[in-house]
């Protein structure tokens, strides 16, 4: 398998042309590739080494996302028009021999927070270390899993109309309440902008307008789809010529939401892939917005522990078919059930963002109370989970925590 793209863990993100840290039409392609090549692609972790693997919590509570996620590309595939649907196949995805370990973290509320920033507003972070297919962390005793590895954030340049509609509707969207923490949305911030290969004065400018890398869009980009692992294949609009197909925020495992927000175990790792085309896909099968072929190849987990939440936030007001709000009770209602094992409150809601649990909007017609759950693998702990009439037994020692800032 051919390298195509090579980092170095260790040299400064803003001193490899092969990486960038925005969307825009004019980042040039570090390559070109064949429909039919298979290559592999190497990314640094998505902060660009800004987490330690030590035991505090400050990188987390300082780390600047301004300058996140780093991606190695764009790419460019021979003969890729606009309107075309650019195939990929992932045929494998590893760790990196330089970098062989991972990292997870709850945000701060101030620098970004998580999906139960109300409930955790302080850094914290965990540490995990790999063991061929399994992972496990000093951090959070008792636990351990096989990871589905997956790329969190892959897609293609955006069209300089697509990515204008993106920063119209998002500085709509921040308008509304341009003072809230965390914010509403990430929008352009020119001074820490990586352009990759663009000389210097062309990517001053297209700093200012580059779109962040923080949510998925149209083209794909940060999804964060857990079960987009070995053997998956995916269908990208194409938006401009050659593509421009870009990746990185590796993860070795993921729950269904990664509600911690840096919820994932983070690290850097390699994929090999290939490309193929579907001439005028786009309009062909009416897409705007990517479609994932999961693979055949994830844990075969055979015995869950599943949680429901309704549309009933915690003050006990009752919303409207509110999935979000439903989904945030159930997994308040996991970790509420985890804490009876030992666990603090934080290291459950890191469990429930790296292992693979799964997320179901399970009832979205039953008015007024949408209906959301959450599925945990019994067989990832070291004791058993289930209720039984004898009250929890085993469990974690108390005094072990996640990694808290200085």
């Amino acid at each position: 398998m051919e390298t195509l793209i090579r980092v170095d863990v260790k040299e400064a993100p803003e001193k490899q042309d092969v990486l960038h840290n925005r969307w825009h039409p004019d980042i040039p392609m570090v390559s070109w590739v064949k429909p039919g090549d298979q290559f592999r692609v190497e990314c640094i972790d998505w902060t660009g080494g800004q987490i330690q693997d030590d035991d505090s919590a400050t990188d987390i509570k300082i780390v600047d996302l301004t300058k996140v996620h780093y991606l190695s590309g764009p790419i460019g595939v021979e003969g890729a028009e606009p309107g075309d649907l650019l195939v990929v196949d992932i045929l494998d995805i590893g760790v990196l021999q330089t970098s062989q370990w991972g990292f997870t973290g709850i945000f701060a509320r101030e620098n970004g927070g998580g999906f139960l920033v109300d409930h955790y507003p302080e850094a914290r972070k965990a540490c995990w270390n790999f063991s061929g297919i399994y992972a496990n962390s000093r951090h959070i005793p008792g636990v351990e899993f096989a990871g589905i590895m997956h790329p969190g954030l892959i897609g293609c340049l955006p069209s300089k109309e697509l990515l204008e509609l993106w920063n119209k509707r998002e500085r709509a969207l921040f308008s509304t309440n341009p003072e809230r923490t965390p914010p509403l949305c990430a929008l352009p911030s020119g001074e820490t902008a990586h352009m990759g290969r663009m000389k210097p004065d062309a990517a001053k400018q297209a700093g200012l307008e580059g779109a962040r890398t923080v949510p998925p869009r149209e083209h794909g980009g940060n999804c964060d789809i857990k079960n987009l692992s070995r053997g998956s294949q995916v269908f990208f609009p194409v938006y401009v010529k050659g593509g421009g197909l870009s990746m990185g925020d590796i993860h070795f495992s993921q729950g269904d939401g990664e509600i911690t927000f840096c919820g994932a175990i983070e690290m850097a790792g390699y994929l090999d892939l290939r490309v193929k085309l579907i001439r005028g896909g786009m309009a062909t099968y009416g897409v705007k917005n990517p479609i994932f072929k999961p693979g055949p190849m994830e844990p075969n987990y055979s015995s869950y522990l599943i949680f429901e939440g309704i549309s009933v936030d915690e003050a006990g007001k009752q919303h409207y078919l509110d999935v979000h709000i439903a989904y945030r009770q159930a997994c308040l209602n996991a970790i509420e059930y985890l804490k009876k094992f030992g666990y603090t409150g934080a290291q459950a809601y890191a469990i429930l963002g790296t292992a693979p649990v799964e997320g179901r909007i399970s009832g979205i017609v039953d008015i007024p109370n949408a209906c959301a759950t959450l599925a945990i693998p019994t067989e990832i702990f070291e004791f058993d989970i289930n209720p039984s009439a004898a009250g929890p037994v085993g469990g974690v020692a108390p005094g072990v925590d996640l990694a808290k800032a200085g």
